[in-house]
């Protein structure tokens, strides 16, 4: 039996373990620290299901049970599903588990997996308390990159991206634990669940195997080898293979639907998002040692040299390959990398006795504190510690109050904020009880979130009492736990087994390969993927493969075309932005109420079975009875509506 005291003295045994209580109170401080990881991660990170992006994955991984979603337009042509292994395995978990636990567990696990790996790269390369800080950093910062506010790095829903983003950030671990051959296979193999987003890792190790010299060439190689694909495939229109040029109608219909992979229509704030992580990156290069310094160099120069290639894909021709492999995203491992050397540069930088103080906070606050630009703290962090050699020490004592100050200052924001927020009804989520909703929206402020992490960790490190970490250890789990069940809740009704069960006669009047369109269209893909485990006609989710095939792409316009009298296109992205970039009024894409001649209109597709909508029209459909959201909605069998058309 353990045997423990309020203030443990070093170097007792402690029972049959061997262990003495230095050790035990050191591994109690090792486990509250984590759970303080646990407890920030389960408060600020609600799962999101399977929308948007989580949805594509998850239909590819279900046409590998229910191969008649395979028809779908989104899948029978090139997709991203050519490009991963992701599907089959996501597919056994979706056998052993159902759509919805399997997403569950694999978000969680990937989430888990991402940020152990990131706690043994920062533990290698600095001390077991900055790594924790590391961690603590990737979960408040939210790691935005690309443009729109699209893409991020550990989503709260599961794709591809997920798992690659793991195998490459333990890539990175292994080598800097010695095992660079492990590293190089993981993030090779990597390449296979998402090769856009494991092939920037790879980049990084080679950056870092390598002379920094060497590696500046062979950027600067690829870049010119990307620039000649571009005037070689331009030269010739029948260009083939990797020098395909993507034709006028293609790229119309790309453009409009994806205009993120296009940098000319990147907006001022894209490109403000997309440099900090360079200039975050160049504090730190100055600030910590060399062997970190090189991380930051390397994952800067993968950055920039995914930039100018769709840079050429984007001003110089549109080689169909480029555009595909979306470059830009390269910058995903230059934002990680800035994030994860948040803390040791603020560590490092608060130990110098001029200006550390200052500049440590001003970093720390450009990325949580969003009452204050984020440009602004990064210059006057870069000019203060460039000229820290020229500070006199009067100089440097005036800093240190005005550190001082402005700690004050943020600290009586949060309080106040937090003061609003806790005495101010909180909104029913549905998710958490009213203390927990509290607690989420404190969290949310990012300045908050770091400080009592801090109060934390400061408290697990200071303490000499076992039963305080006992206490705090207990509190935190208990914490979590309730706050877990909100995190991981599912509101999302598609695709699970009682709603499948509820649509059983629905399910056994459309066959295995029939399309499915849902009036209106914000319905269409889930409902018709998850729940009736049928094709769907076309919504905006589906219309993301075009950029992978103009086969797709040319049915996505023509669908379109078709769905006009009941539906506005909602694909066309490109356009809406471009009208609120001029400050015009852009109304949501609208759906009109269908009527028996627009449903006989869009029935004249011979592509489209089935219809699914509130109005009663006659022609004979299949009523849904059941109580709930779907209650006396309709299901229309386009052949039996094109047999009772009148003939004109």
């Amino acid at each position: 039996m353990i045997q423990t005291s309020n203030t443990l003295a070093s170097g007792h045994k402690i029972g049959s373990f061997g262990l003495n209580d230095s050790t035990v109170f050191a591994i109690s401080k090792a486990v509250a620290m984590t759970l303080v990881m646990t407890a920030l991660w389960s408060l600020t990170h609600l799962f999101k299901g399977i929308t948007g992006d989580a949805e594509l994955y998850a239909v590819q991984a279900l046409s590998r049970i229910r191969p008649g979603l395979a028809a779908d337009v989104y899948l029978r042509n090139v997709s991203q599903d050519h490009f991963t292994v992701f599907s089959p395995l996501y597919a056994w978990f979706i056998r052993l588990l159902g759509l919805q636990n399997a997403a569950l567990t694999l978000t969680v696990a990937c989430a888990a997996w991402f940020l152990i790996a990131a706690w043994v790269l920062a533990r290698e390369l600095f001390t077991t308390l900055v790594a924790f800080l590391a961690v603590a950093a990737l979960i408040i910062i939210k790691g935005s990159y690309g443009s729109y506010g699209i893409f991020g790095y550990a989503e709260n829903w599961l794709t591809a991206r997920s798992l690659a983003e793991a195998l490459v950030v333990t890539g990175a671990a292994c080598y800097f634990l010695g095992k660079k051959r492990i590293g190089f296979l993981i993030c090779t193999g990597a390449l296979f669940v998402h090769p856009i987003m494991a092939l920037p890792g790879l980049l990084l190790l080679i950056c870092l195997q390598v002379p920094l010299r060497v590696a500046s060439i062979g950027a600067a190689l690829g870049v010119l080898a990307a620039l000649a694909m571009a005037f070689a495939g331009s030269a010739d229109s029948r260009s083939t293979g990797v020098l395909t040029i993507m034709d006028a109608e293609w790229l119309a219909v790309v453009r409009e639907r994806s205009q993120f992979l296009f940098l000319q229509y990147w907006t001022l704030d894209d490109w403000r998002v997309n440099a900090r992580p360079f200039l975050y990156l160049t504090v730190s290069a100055l600030a910590i040692d060399a062997r970190a310094r090189k991380l930051c160099i390397s994952a800067m120069m993968v950055g920039a040299t995914g930039l100018a290639v769709a840079a050429i894909a984007s001003l110089v021709a549109p080689v169909a390959i480029l555009l595909q492999g979306q470059a830009w995203r390269w910058v995903w491992i230059t934002s990680f990398t800035a994030v994860l050397l948040l803390a040791p540069t603020v560590v490092a930088m608060w130990r110098d006795e001029k200006c550390g103080p200052i500049c440590a906070l001003l970093l720390l606050l450009s990325y949580t504190f969003t009452v204050m630009d984020s440009d602004a703290c990064l210059a006057l962090v870069l000019c203060l510690w460039l000229v820290r050699s020229r500070i006199a020490p009067v100089h440097a004592r005036y800093l240190r109050w005005a550190a001082g100050a402005l700690l004050v200052m943020v600290a009586a924001w949060i309080l106040g904020n937090s003061w609003t927020i806790i005495s101010s009804p909180s909104p029913e989520t549905g998710r958490d009880p009213s203390i927990v909703t509290e607690f989420r929206n404190i969290l949310g402020l990012g300045a908050s979130a770091v400080g009592v992490v801090a109060l934390l960790i400061y408290a697990i490190r200071a303490t000499r009492s076992i039963i305080f970490l006992v206490f705090i250890s207990a509190t935190l789990v208990a914490g979590t736990a309730v706050a877990l069940q909100g995190s991981f809740m599912q509101n999302y009704r598609d695709g699970k087994a009682s709603e499948i069960k509820e649509f059983a006669d629905w399910r056994s009047a459309i066959p295995p390969g029939g399309t499915v369109y849902v009036v209106p269209a914000h319905n269409s893909a889930s409902f018709a993927w998850f729940t009736l485990e049928r094709p769907s006609y076309l919504s905006v989710d589906q219309s993301a493969g075009v950029v992978f095939s103009r086969a797709t792409a040319l049915e996505v316009n023509r669908r379109s075309q078709v769905l006009l009298p009941i539906m506005d296109p909602d694909w066309q992205l490109l356009s809406k932005n471009l009208r609120q970039s001029k400050g015009q009024k852009v109304e949501k894409p609208s759906s009109r109420p269908l009527t028996p001649q627009s449903l006989i209109s869009v029935c004249t597709d011979s592509v489209l079975d089935f219809v699914v909508a509130k109005e009663n029209l006659a022609f004979d459909p299949i009523r849904h009875r059941a109580a709930g959201n779907w209650k006396d909605w309709n299901l229309y069998d386009c052949r039996h509506v094109r047999s009772l058309a009148p003939s004109t």
